[in-house]
């Protein structure tokens, strides 16, 4: 069992490389079944999540090659329809290959997804959707099974801009005769990443990046090369990370773009934010300020995915903030662990009410992804050593997260408990 020792209090210092967002590239990869031909993917994370995704690859008959940080997939052998419950099981994200897969090879069979437990996270959305484009789909014994014969192209609505629902949609219908739109899609910078490299490979789609996106179906795809965008949450949880130690950090490999809504909170916490083409310069405050109130929205609003590593920056704040919930009601799992560390946190249903406080080191517990890193960064800013288990859930979406940290200067080992030999340091 793997965890990190975390020794808090220390300043960072330095410049780090945001590496490829985990939203992007998992999309994209299912995006490589569709060309039937070999792709390149360029910046591609060596995450967990992209480990799962490869397995899959090469179940469906892809053959992988991941060298440094260029993973190459040549699907011209792609045939199989089937994937795996084991893999299916590992995140949530592996829906997307319903659409991909089912609109290859004519059909496809797979089981309900999991992932962190966020809280509910239907795919109703996806199947209604792929319904209207003529998909048939049926369930049983928690398994998908669906047939693409009579698949046409439509117009889809969207009740909600479901960033899964719309990737879904949109790699089903670049390959359908006609035209298909989606209203009210979602707008991500990772939708419009996968969209970008969908255009490489000869798909024709209209409206990237706003809610109305339009599909001419293509006869064809093919190869493409593509580089997959910075990611967005890693980079806002290195600046919480900046903030909770009362440090001067630069960034490379980010887009200002897309931390928008994060940037303005950090900035009304007293952040000093400037950016320089593609890197960023962060240094906090002195003391940080409270923030009213954040209500996590759809993009471009601020990213349920950042609340976690915020909540955790604004523990040590001089003041009372409120943060809402908005999309995931389990995003506040991780305020007992933070209460461990002295945090001042009342949950009222998806409203949080955070009253800034001295932290202190403790054990803790990892459960998700983003509460994990927010765990981690807490403990940057605690006085004392703090011990984190259940990082699996950060390497997830966290390449080599604690070398980043070390590269800044920061206190952070990672273990392996060997059984009989205590500790072991890798």
């Amino acid at each position: 069992m793997e965890k990190y020792i975390v020794g808090g209090g220390k300043k960072l210092e330095g410049m780090v490389r945001v590496h490829g967002a985990k939203n992007a590239v998992l999309p994209i990869l299912a995006a490589t079944v569709l060309s039937g031909d070999v792709c390149r993917i360029y910046d591609c994370p060596r995450l967990s999540d992209v480990s799962h995704t490869i397995k899959i690859l090469e179940t469906l008959g892809c053959r992988v090659l991941f060298s440094g940080s260029t993973l190459t997939v040549d699907a011209t052998s792609a045939d199989k329809w089937e994937i795996p419950e084991e893999l299916m099981r590992e995140m949530r994200s592996s829906i997307i290959f319903l659409g991909a897969v089912a609109s290859k090879m004519g059909k496809a069979r797979l089981c309900a997804p999991g992932g962190c437990e966020l809280g509910n996270r239907p795919i109703d959305l996806h199947m209604k959707a792929l319904r209207e484009l003529g998909m048939t789909l049926s369930e049983e014994n928690g398994f998908i099974e669906a047939r693409a014969d009579k698949m046409h192209s439509g117009d889809i609505h969207l009740s909600f801009p479901s960033v899964g629902a719309t990737e879904n949609i949109i790699l089903s219908a670049v390959g359908l005769k006609g035209e298909t739109t989606i209203s009210n899609a979602a707008r991500e910078p990772e939708i419009v990443d996968l969209c970008e490299f969908l255009i490489k490979m000869g798909a024709d789609i209209e409206g990237v990046g706003t809610e109305f996106i339009r599909i001419k179906g293509v006869a064809h795809l093919h190869g493409a090369e593509h580089r997959i965008i910075p990611d967005r949450i890693v980079a806002s949880t290195l600046m919480c990370a900046a903030m909770t130690t009362g440090s001067e950090i630069e960034l490379l490999n980010v887009r200002s773009s897309h931390l928008g809504a994060v940037v303005s909170v950090l900035r009304e916490s007293g952040a000093k934010i400037e950016f320089f083409k593609d890197k960023m310069y962060i240094r906090a405050p002195q003391k940080i300020l409270p923030v009213d109130i954040i209500k996590t929205q759809v993009y471009p609003g601020f990213p349920t995915d950042s609340q976690s590593v915020v909540m955790a920056a604004l523990c040590k704040s001089e003041g009372t903030s409120v943060i809402v919930e908005n999309l995931f009601e389990n995003r506040f799992k991780i305020i007992p662990e933070l209460a461990k560390m002295n945090a001042d946190i009342i949950q009222d249903g998806r409203v949080a009410v955070i009253k800034g406080n001295k932290l202190c080191g403790a054990h803790l517990r990892a459960m998700d992804l983003r509460g994990g890193a927010a765990l981690v960064i807490a403990a940057l800013g605690a006085e004392g050593e703090s011990v984190i288990e259940g990082i699996k859930y950060i390497e997830r979406g966290y390449e080599d997260f604690d070398k980043m940290i070390t590269t800044l200067g920061g206190d952070i080992i990672k273990h392996k408990e060997a059984i009989g030999c205590g500790f072991k340091r890798e």
